[in-house]
């Protein structure tokens, strides 16, 4: 289990319309890299228009409490993908469901890993929740390992979990619970 008090530094922020061209261009140069891992998308989606309607409904969400959908920053503080906590559920539940991606050129380098560590640490610290639960196809090993490498475990395998790439298709299921505090 990594320490959530380590001191690294966030490389993710919430995300803002000012981000809409970034995104939508990312989105553009990285469809077919994306595709194997995302449902299948309409033309607007990888439009500026498209991103623009994507993160309004996102950040309403977020008003509302149910979503925190941030963008990922390179080390010159460039948006090269996005992290998003989905689901937002309070009461005795107190957990979310996270999703990632980064683009084709910054993947292998460490971001997503930074990333899922500081959103993580945003959930526990700032939001209070207890629980982040993340879904990866069977066969994204990588995304698994940057789940691990964060403290996620996995707890199941969901038939059938999500429309992927245009098919009904199992998922892994991963968790990481907020370390109780050090009795003594």
């Amino acid at each position: 289990m990594p320490a959530w008090d380590d001191g690294r530094v966030n490389i993710t922020r919430l995300v803002t319309s000012e981000d809409v061209p970034a995104l939508a261009e990312l989105l553009r140069v990285n469809r077919e890299f994306l595709a194997p891992w995302d449902p299948i998308r309409s033309e607007d989606y990888f439009t500026a228009n498209g991103q623009h309607a994507v993160i309004e409904a996102d950040l309403q969400q977020h008003e509302q409490g149910s979503k925190l959908p941030h963008v990922i920053l390179d080390d010159a503080g460039r948006v090269i993908g996005r992290i998003t906590l989905n689901g937002i559920v309070r009461g005795p539940f107190q957990s979310c469901s996270m999703g990632y991606w980064v683009s084709a050129s910054h993947n292998g380098r460490g971001f997503a890993t930074r990333a899922v560590h500081g959103i993580v640490r945003v959930a526990f610290e700032e939001l209070g929740l207890h629980r982040v639960q993340a879904e990866t196809l069977l066969h994204n090993v990588r995304s698994q390992r940057v789940l691990e490498r964060n403290g996620f475990m996995q707890f199941g395998m969901a038939p059938e979990y999500l429309n992927i790439a245009g098919r009904w298709q199992d998922h892994a299921m991963y968790q990481v619970v907020k370390p109780s505090p050090a009795t003594g």
